[in-house]
């Protein structure tokens, strides 16, 4: 049997007439960037996310960034980010001049552990980026009593944390502001590239959307030295079709991670955990393994697609070898490195392909 680590085929099959209704809309509407589609989603996905503004831009990258030259960070400031998560995190902090701050995660849920921040706040530290990593929130309230003990802004990175929700509030309208990705691949995604930005703040909100438009506020009118990061008409159509199968799609991925985390028992495979109070939307299948490309290769030939979150730390990767960090700064970043490796999880996959992933993992 083949079971591929992902595919959105029943996915959009089963919404293809709304998708190419959607799409026949912006056409026949002959208005392609900055239209009703774009204004009318930011209002429903606001909404969804228990926040009052939402503002489309480019890409996950490009809403985390925005956020952060909002409010003003740049040369000369730091901003604490975890040790182990998607180098956009970093990469959102660097375009702006500041400097990343690694922290290590929590060994059970990979994300931020908040018992590490303070030890690495300077005052120079501007910002927590807090990532609610493979879907999984963060600690939020934690973070957050930190952050207001510093002054600090937080910053949800809610890329792969779509519908996840911490103390029944979802994420994106937890802290001061969230940057969120609708890469094709994320719980919502678009057919294309996309992202938002999603606060309370409106006058960060306002800020985001002129710096995302070449720090414009209305035409030919430039208070910023901004950028061009929007999210088109086609894509924000798109997605307001298929923010409204989110939660059906999240509840799916639960299903079978339950199968998964029940029927696992193989003792060499380190399965993933949900904090009480947090639902985890599963964007990433993690497992821990200490022969993880064994396990890759193993899963592989049984015809068993995989992918490994992340090979390389960041500390590691040679974008960030001008900050000199010597291997072993950062260990449970580096075993993570060498030992995760995720599982097919997807909308649309059969009983009979979960069936197998689990029999051939316990058969390892």
């Amino acid at each position: 049997m083949k079971v591929p680590f992902v595919s959105f085929e029943v996915m959009h099959r089963e919404i293809q007439s709304e998708l190419e209704g959607a799409f026949k809309r912006v056409l026949d509407s002959n208005w392609f960037i900055q239209g009703k589609e774009c204004e009318e989603f930011e209002k429903e996905f606001a909404a969804y996310c228990g926040a009052k503004y939402c503002v489309g831009c480019g890409n996950g990258l490009d809403a985390l960034y925005l956020i952060l030259r909002a409010y003003g960070i740049g040369e000369g400031d730091e901003v604490i980010v975890p040790s182990n998560t998607y180098i956009a995190t970093a990469l959102a902090v660097s375009y702006t001049g500041a400097l990343p701050v690694f922290v290590e995660p929590e060994e059970e849920t990979f994300n931020i552990n908040p018992a590490l921040i303070e030890d690495k706040i300077t005052d120079k530290t501007k910002a927590i980026m807090a990532v609610h990593l493979y879907g999984h929130p963060a600690k939020i309230d934690e973070i957050m009593a930190i952050a207001k003990k510093y002054d600090l802004k937080v910053i949800e990175d809610s890329a792969q944390a779509h519908g996840a929700t911490y103390k029944g509030a979802i994420t994106g309208g937890l802290a001061d502001a969230a940057g969120f990705s609708f890469y094709p691949g994320k719980n919502i995604g678009a057919l294309g590239d996309g992202g938002a930005v999603v606060t309370n703040d409106k006058e960060l909100a306002d800020k985001v959307r002129a710096l995302g438009n070449y720090g414009s506020d209305y035409k030919y009118h430039h208070i910023y030295k901004g950028n061009n990061s929007r999210l088109d008409e086609v894509q924000a159509a798109l997605l307001r079709v298929k923010l409204t199968q989110l939660d059906r799609w999240n509840e799916e991925r639960n299903r079978i991670a339950n199968r998964y985390l029940t029927e696992i028992k193989n003792p060499k495979i380190k399965l993933p955990v949900t904090c009480e109070g947090m639902t985890h939307v599963y964007h990433v299948f993690a497992v821990l393994c200490d022969n993880r490309d064994e396990l890759e290769a193993y899963l592989l030939d049984k015809g068993i697609g995989t992918n490994k979150h992340y090979p390389i730390p960041m500390h590691m990767q040679g974008a960030y070898e001008d900050l000199n960090i010597p291997e072993g700064t950062y260990p449970l970043a580096e075993k993570f490195s060498a030992s995760e490796l995720s599982l097919p999880m997807y909308y649309g996959m059969s009983e009979e392909e979960v069936s197998y992933v689990i029999e051939m993992l316990n058969a390892f």
